[in-house]
């Protein structure tokens, strides 16, 4: 079955409501009906709801249309992006690991794992992830995680996605890939060896700055390199939080299921279950909205390419761009999202530029239906040193614009005007 129809079906019996729409189940516990199957469902003997800190009706169908749509074995939904990188992440590390993370990631993300996540102390080394010819030097026994993004935000960069999966391969290591930009649709990161895909679905799973949420997809044969993995002795040892319980002897997903029994169980960043059924509304329109998104982008990337202010556009969209060969070989129609960036002269010139703006919105989120602008170095990527934001190519003078649903000559008229 194709993502367009799994996106309005899968994971969704409308013969037991009759309802077309997913019903909202906006409660925070269940009546289990007698002790025996309160006790058989805390035992994992008997599944179904226990309480929505843990799994949800709502959410149910949300995980399981994402999973089917990204072509994966299952799905945990969080409170937000960040919950499903940090979920993601602790699943695999603790206390004296290690993890791989590429130099161009959002900000926040590059907070949380190079900084946040030292105090649980698991430590971060930063790798170039465009070549990835300094991976596997970084690599030891307490490597725990690789993690990228397919389509880097704010630097519009693709990885060499083929070079780190074999890497990771060679060393038995899960990779992670944070695939909020391309979505789904442009390309499916579990068809090409990578195990984890994360989500902020804030962005264009939502569609429409909504609802916040995040979503965590593991591929399938994933319990297969967990099983048995040195590396990852959380998955084959006893669990003393759950009355030593092992979860490789288990006939279920367990790298999702780990998550939810024992991470969200004590951490919470559960998601609600109205900001489920939101997304779950999102969700049905992804294919269209991101083909359209890539569109307008390409014609935007086009004029700012040919205007002479512009130093530079990243839009691997583009035929001209560095990594257009790369776009081809990776994603759907060589189409790269709504999101591109651009850089100008200096700081002054960027700040006016987002002042005269009529139609863009000064904003930090991206994927919107509406267009989006944004100076990452004084916001999104603003905790950062200036060593890091020069690793991670956020300069002064960088633009990134989230290309919304309007017409494509509507947002080219506002950019002519606001660059002057």
């Amino acid at each position: 079955m194709n993502q367009e129809t799994l996106a309005l079906h899968y994971g969704y019996d409308k013969q037991q409501f009759g309802t077309m729409s997913v019903p909202i189940y906006q409660t925070t516990a269940y009546d289990f009906g007698s002790a025996e199957t309160a006790a058989n469902r805390f035992a994992l003997k008997e599944l179904g709801p226990i309480y929505t800190r843990l799994n949800n009706p709502t959410t149910d169908v949300l995980e399981a249309r994402i999973a089917a749509v990204e072509n994966g074995e299952a799905a945990i939904a969080t409170a937000s992006g960040q919950a499903a990188i940090f979920f993601a992440i602790a699943n695999l590390a603790e206390a004296g690991d290690n993890i791989l993370v590429a130099k161009k990631i959002y900000g926040g993300a590059t907070t949380l794992l190079t900084h946040t996540i030292k105090r649980f102390g698991i430590t971060a080394k930063v790798f170039e992830s465009d070549h990835a010819d300094d991976l596997e030097a970084l690599i030891d026994d307490k490597t725990k995680a690789i993690f990228f993004e397919t389509l880097s935000n704010p630097q519009i960069a693709i990885p060499n996605i083929e070079k780190i999966v074999s890497i990771a391969q060679k060393y038995n290591i899960i990779t992670v890939a944070d695939n909020t930009v391309a979505t789904p649709i442009l390309f499916q990161p579990l068809n090409h060896g990578i195990d984890v895909s994360v989500h902020s679905a804030s962005k264009y799973i939502s569609g429409q700055g909504s609802a916040m949420g995040g979503l965590i997809v593991e591929a399938k044969g994933l319990n297969a390199k967990l099983i048995g993995n040195p590396r990852y002795p959380q998955f084959n040892e006893p669990d003393e939080s759950y009355h030593g319980l092992v979860y490789a002897t288990l006939p279920f997903p367990i790298f999702s299921l780990r998550i939810r029994l024992s991470l969200i169980r004590d951490i919470g960043a559960t998601i609600a279950p109205f900001n489920s059924w939101l997304l779950i509304q999102g969700l049905e329109t992804l294919s269209l909205r991101v083909k359209e998104h890539s569109r307008n982008a390409h014609k935007v990337a086009s004029f700012l390419k040919s205007h002479p202010k512009v130093k530079k556009v990243s839009y691997p969209g583009l035929e001209s761009d560095p990594l257009h060969v790369r776009a081809k070989q990776y994603f759907t129609d060589a189409q790269t999202s709504g999101l591109l960036s651009f850089e100008v002269e200096d700081f002054e010139f960027a700040k006016h530029i987002l002042n005269s703006t009529k139609i863009f919105s000064v904003v930090v989120n991206i994927g919107d239906s509406k267009s989006i602008i944004t100076h990452p170095a004084s916001t999104t990527h603003q905790q950062l040193s200036t060593e890091e934001l020069e690793k991670s190519g956020v300069k002064a003078g960088l633009i990134r614009l989230s290309i919304g649903l309007e017409n494509a000559d509507d947002l080219i008229e506002d950019l002519k005007i606001a660059l002057g």
